[in-house]
């Protein structure tokens, strides 16, 4: 059995093991919990009825969160040409084509997200080992292979806070929803837009209850099981 230390047992008592809470009281009672030297992270985790081997209950997709993860993004653009000038008016950090793919290969990744254009998807496919195992790959289904047109768009929404999901080999997602040091009403803003996105990734394969169980924690401390009902209610109150 894992030891934990004493802050976290100090946060284990703050809990009442058989109540379920509400979307406020859990978000309130995460930022008492959160102790450590760092701002933590406050996560949600959203245990599905789903089964992880069917390929009609897959779930995937982006959430935009509207007050952002508490951190600045880094994010590079594969792309070339007259696009590389359109990416680095939008405020990408990193553009380029061979240049770039040459630096991941030989080590380097300084960077939270990828963006690319559709013609150096070729040329980007090869690094799929090393982007692939780190959430970094760029993919049309998550909004981040997108034509030149669209790149200002897809820059911005990185920056803002956009966070991919997708169901786990144990039919949970995982979110982060900010930092501890958040208001309240910035992390039940954010709440309100991740349950928004995983409600209509609903898959055509799913069955009767999407959502069996969902928790809230921060980096450091024990899960508080939400109340499902208010939780799932929040989908239309995304801001």
């Amino acid at each position: 059995m894992a030891k934990h230390g004493k802050k976290y047992l100090e946060a284990v008592k703050l809990l009442e093991s058989t109540k379920e809470y509400s979307p406020q009281e859990a978000i309130e009672l995460a930022k008492k919990m959160a102790r450590s030297r760092f701002d933590e992270t406050v996560e949600l985790h959203l245990r599905m009825n789903l089964d992880p081997r069917d390929a009609n209950q897959q779930v995937r997709g982006v959430a935009l969160l509207p007050h952002g993860l508490g951190k600045r993004i880094r994010v590079l653009v594969f792309t070339q040409g007259e696009a590389e000038r359109i990416a680095e008016k939008a405020g990408a950090d990193y553009v380029g084509s061979d240049d770039l793919v040459k630096k991941i290969e030989d080590g380097w990744l300084e960077f939270d997200i990828t963006i690319a254009t559709p013609d150096m998807m070729g040329k980007v496919s090869k690094l799929g080992k090393i982007l692939g195992r780190r959430g970094l790959m760029p993919n049309p289904k998550s909004g981040t292979v997108v034509p030149v047109s669209d790149l200002p768009r897809a820059i911005e929404n990185a920056r803002q806070g956009r966070v991919e999901f997708r169901l786990d080999r144990t039919a949970i997602i995982h979110l982060p929803l900010g930092k501890a040091g958040f208001d309240s009403e910035k992390l039940m803003g954010n709440l309100s837009a991740v349950v928004e996105a995983v409600m209509k990734a609903r898959p055509s394969g799913a069955k009767g209850q999407y959502v069996k169980s969902a928790y809230l924690a921060t980096t450091m401390s024990p899960g508080i099981k939400l109340d499902l009902r208010p939780t799932l209610a929040m989908a239309a109150a995304a801001v």
